[in-house]
């Protein structure tokens, strides 16, 4: 099982601060990596960053707006000068939330773009000229959504972004091929994050009748999502490249009448 371990490896999560960024840089931890967490809010990147030196691990929490050129090459050149080397980047931030489409503004449009697609580009292109310099490649993986798949008028940009994002992964990695750079992406389905349970969307676990749901019949967890971004860093996953993984329940099928009526509302 070595070919699934990460040990040593030096990984940079982007919006590693929460959510199933914070889920992926604990299983990088677990698994033996390295983990810069990058997002804006510090207090956050600080508590996740404190939390894998309990487990053994070195980590770095640099506060970034990963829209902005200028802060992706800090973050990266931070990450090389405490480490040496840069092995596994995951690009993660974004966001959702857009007006009805015929009030959206091209503003709105470029917001949501800019946020969820440009930033995967900026650290994507970043990490990959490392790499290339380093000569030993490295693994990128993209978190994309299910939403970038299905219709989803009420996110019409967020959408469109993770669409793209999913397309750009696939040239990224035919571009990046012969410098041994696999880049991937993960589109996970609807997502218990603690956002979400907070807002209260996740259903109890067990139907009013006193029966159990099964859980492919319940949302995601965070944690579903961070192993699957562990076996695309890992070895294990050498010759997997310019794919589409998608981690998703069937929860719609059970719950989309009585819990997602404010789908629009969410980042999924």
């Amino acid at each position: 099982m070595s070919v699934f371990d990460l040990q040593d490896k030096v990984a940079i999560v982007t919006g590693g601060g929460s959510g199933i960024g914070e889920a992926i840089t604990m299983a990088f931890a677990r698994a033996g990596a390295h983990v810069v967490v990058a997002a804006r809010k510090q207090e956050r990147l600080d508590r996740v960053a404190s939390e894998v030196r309990a487990m053994g691990r070195e980590s770095l929490a640099i506060s970034t707006d990963v829209t902005d050129p200028v802060q992706v090459d800090r973050l990266i050149k931070m990450t090389v000068e405490k480490f040496g080397r840069l092995d596994i980047m995951v690009a993660n931030s974004g966001g959702g939330g857009f007006p009805p489409l015929e009030k959206a503004t091209l503003e709105d449009w470029d917001q949501q773009i800019t946020l969820n697609l440009d930033s995967a580009f900026l650290c994507d292109v970043a990490a990959a000229r490392v790499m290339i310099e380093q000569g030993t490649g490295g693994k990128i993986i993209n978190i994309s959504s299910t939403a970038g798949i299905n219709l989803n008028p009420g996110l019409a940009a967020y959408a469109a972004a993770k669409a793209g994002m999913i397309n750009f992964t696939k040239s990224a990695a035919l571009t990046w091929a012969g410098k041994g750079i696999n880049v991937n992406c993960v589109a996970p389905g609807f997502t218990a994050t603690p956002g979400i349970r907070k807002a209260g969307y996740v259903p109890s676990a067990t139907r009013k009748d006193g029966t159990t749901v099964p859980p492919l019949l319940m949302p995601n967890e965070p944690e579903h999502v961070a192993d699957t971004c562990v076996f695309l860093a890992s070895e294990a996953s050498s010759h997997i490249t310019g794919e589409l993984m998608i981690v998703r329940t069937m929860f719609h099928m059970e719950r989309s009448n009585d819990v997602l009526r404010d789908r629009a509302k969410l980042t999924v």
